[in-house]
């Protein structure tokens, strides 16, 4: 059996990594509470819940779904897009329909990269942005994310015969892991150096809807320019549907006829009643605003903790984590051992795992761990009793 060139190159999938670690605990009788992976613990909508029940009758003879969206999905993607940030899309030439975030994001390069292209993707980051990019053909070239800069990533900084090689553009503003919120002004910067170099933005953002000061809410990168744009949505976070599988992309109407063309030729739609589900949550806020209130407790509850056990208050301005610096002299993996050791049994993702080497060989992600806001009040509280126990720097 031959394997490709691209499988073998990859490495291990990190979330995968963190699944093991986690059975391997089970498996000693300890019960890891975990903090590993970004899927919410909280139950889907009610109202999303319900939609489907009576929309899997409706649908029981419509066959394959569109492999866009249909219509009434994307008229609703659009209204939500007009409700929460004021921008304007075209539901039949603006929006395509995808199965979540992550096929969106994995095949997008496909779509807009040949061979030898460079791509230009922020380190840490989520990590179907590189691994899109290397199926295509494409070469990634990382944008270190840094305190320094406030986690932003640092126009100026770029090398300009990389900017004039670069097709595409990866942001995520909140991002994930660091939980920076970002802001117009960001967004602004981006979109004035993508269209100075001929370069497609493609914003991620899958978070906008998990902030903690009302009066400061995200943007979207739309707000800023439409042309060269495109935005990738989900509805994963924002409705605790991760399991669903739906999102859509917008945007500029030609990108947006590109994606369409690649999606038609690669996969299927999201059921019919899936959709319905979809556009009964777009059309509801209470329960994003009772999920938001929720991760801002975990938030708090848990970094808490870990400032008990002797260590800095990382605590995030949005997202779904918790970007924790740890104690100095230690790696991230072998501070996310530490947490493993049964009188903890805490899981985590370190901070390397999920952040790419520069070219100069810095890894931004060496001295931090992400916490997933995801377990339960009890599960949090729990952790962070545990940790209040111990210390974690020194000795």
């Amino acid at each position: 059996m031959h394997v490709s060139h691209r499988i073998q190159s990859l490495p291990a999938y990190v979330f995968a990594a963190i699944d093991e670690a986690r059975d391997a605990l089970t498996k000693q009788g300890i019960e890891p509470i975990d903090f590993g992976v970004g899927d919410h613990t909280r139950p889907s909508p009610e109202i999303a819940r319900e939609r489907v029940k009576t929309a899997v009758d409706e649908f029981a003879t419509a066959g394959y779904p569109s492999y866009v969206g249909s219509g009434a999905y994307r008229e609703a993607c659009a209204a939500w897009m007009q409700r929460r940030f004021g921008v304007t899309l075209d539901p039949a030439t603006e929006i395509c329909s995808s199965i979540g975030s992550k096929e969106a994001v994995f095949h997008m390069p496909l779509a807009f990269i040949d061979p030898g292209d460079t791509v230009l993707v922020p380190t840490p980051g989520y990590p179907p942005y590189s691994r899109g990019t290397l199926f295509a053909g494409g070469k990634t070239h990382y944008l270190p994310l840094t305190p320094e800069k406030g986690w932003l990533i640092d126009f100026d900084a770029i090398p300009n015969e990389v900017a004039q090689a670069a097709k595409m553009l990866w942001i995520c503003y909140p991002n994930s892991p660091t939980g920076v919120q970002g802001n117009r002004d960001f967004l602004e910067q981006a979109v004035r150096f993508c269209r100075d170099h001929d370069i497609l933005l493609v914003s991620d953002e899958a978070y906008t809807e998990i902030y903690f000061d009302e009066a400061n809410k995200s943007h979207s990168a739309l707000e800023v320019e439409k042309k060269g744009v495109l935005v990738v949505q989900s509805m994963s976070k924002r409705s605790m549907m991760t399991g669903w599988r739906i999102g859509w992309v917008c945007g500029d109407p030609e990108a947006v006829a590109v994606f369409k063309k690649l999606k038609t030729n690669i996969d299927s739609g999201t059921p019919d009643f899936i959709q319905a589900g979809a556009i009964a949550a777009l059309e509801d806020e209470t329960h994003v605003a009772e999920m938001r209130t929720a991760i801002k407790q975990a938030r708090d509850v848990l970094a808490e903790g870990l400032v008990a056990a002797g260590l800095p208050d990382c605590r995030p301005e949005s997202t779904l984590y918790l970007w924790q610096r740890v104690p100095d002299g230690m790696s991230s993996v072998d501070f996310a051992k530490r947490l493993l050791q049964p009188d903890l049994a805490l899981v985590c993702t370190p901070g390397e795992w999920i952040s790419d080497a520069t070219a100069e060989g810095y890894n931004p992600g060496a001295t931090y761990c992400r916490f997933a806001l995801v377990a339960t009040p009890e599960q949090t509280k729990e952790a962070a009793r545990r940790l209040a126990q111990v210390s974690l720097v020194g000795g």
